[in-house]
């Protein structure tokens, strides 16, 4: 079963970068906090903190991977932080090659890679590193239940980019 036409699979490969670069890769809640409740919605390259009813923390608070890996130094869960700054730095990879693709598609297509391909390897790859993500926040002891909703977003779109038949 084809999924996409050959002809479409550039195009294809340049909006799943984007989509994946817009999806939030994690959003978990969590009411086991200091008598409230807190809500994180993870984007690949920013996070917003959302706060119900906990006394010390501001209600909303965005952050970076880089500055949310430095505010969890020393704790259980800094690693699951910097594995997500590698993946948001796999996907910025991503979207910078569908920037290029985008505008020098001719050049790109006459590479020896195929674009539809590397697209879908870098999607995969980012899917990967972000699902370990997600498995440190849970085994490390990051209260709540992470939902996963981008990871799947990047598997889905890199399993239609590698199995576009490009002939």
């Amino acid at each position: 079963m084809v999924w996409v036409r050959s002809e479409h699979a550039g195009a294809l490969a340049v909006v799943s970068a984007w989509l994946t670069a817009l999806i939030p890769w994690n959003v978990t809640y969590s009411s086991a906090v200091s008598g409230g409740s807190v809500l994180f919605v993870r984007f690949p390259f920013f996070q917003i903190r959302y706060a119900f009813g906990v006394p010390f923390a501001d209600a909303v608070q965005v952050a970076d991977p880089l500055s949310a890996v430095a505010f969890q130094s020393g704790q259980t869960i800094q690693v699951a932080y910097q594995t997500w700054a590698v993946g948001a730095a796999v996907l910025a990879a991503a979207v910078a090659f569908s920037v290029l693709y985008y505008a020098r598609e001719d050049a790109v297509e006459a590479g020896p890679i195929d674009p539809v391909r590397l697209m879908g390897g870098l999607l995969a790859l980012a899917g990967v590193v972000l699902s370990v993500a997600t498995a440190l926040l849970v085994t490390r002891g990051f209260p709540g239940v992470p939902i996963p909703l981008g990871v799947v977003f990047c598997f889905v779109f890199a399993g239609i980019l590698l199995s576009v038949d490009r002939t």
